[in-house]
């Protein structure tokens, strides 16, 4: 057939290559989502955003609602997201975050990691206590009176509220 072919042939498969790893991960995501939240994207946020994810690497429609159908069964494979902690060079701290159906593979694959970088897994509560989980909104004031924003936000948390002037 040619080297052409052969060369066209190689582009082609590390594309589909590519979109399997993605089309496998955005899978594993969505059924944690349908687990965690249920299979209605309206009241699933979590799965909204993974099937916005789907659509920004062009995963067919079909292909999202195969996984989410599997994902709301009962015989589905058991993922769990799991937390590992540990120090890389230099006794810098790291938490890392896994979505694992094998927890026992999932941490020797993490101490390999560790390991290889010069660093070294730790217990669990031994990073931890050093990070803080916090999450960012932005939201669209438009009409809404600021300081309202701020008192109904205060009761439901918040922290730290800040107002970009530029619009």
């Amino acid at each position: 057939m040619g080297r052409i072919f052969e060369t066209r042939k190689a582009t082609m498969f590390k594309r589909y290559a590519k979109m399997a790893k993605a089309f496998t991960k955005i899978g594993r995501d969505i059924v944690i989502a349908v687990k965690l939240g249920g299979p209605n994207p309206e009241s699933n946020a979590r799965l909204r955003m993974v099937m916005q994810n789907a659509k920004a690497v062009n995963m067919p429609k079909a292909n999202v609602e195969a996984a989410i159908k599997r994902a709301s069964d009962k015989d589905t494979s058991n993922y769990e997201e799991v937390i590992h902690e540990g120090y890389a060079p230099h006794g810098v701290p790291v938490l890392v975050e896994c979505t694992t159906n094998n927890p026992t593979r999932t941490v020797a694959s993490v101490r390999m990691y560790f390991s290889r970088a010069n660093g070294a897994l730790g217990t669990k509560g031994s990073v931890s206590f050093m990070f803080n989980h916090v999450v960012l909104f932005k939201i669209e004031a438009g009409n809404l009176v600021k300081d309202d924003l701020e008192l109904e936000l205060i009761d439901f948390g918040l922290e730290d509220i800040s107002f970009d002037e530029e619009n």
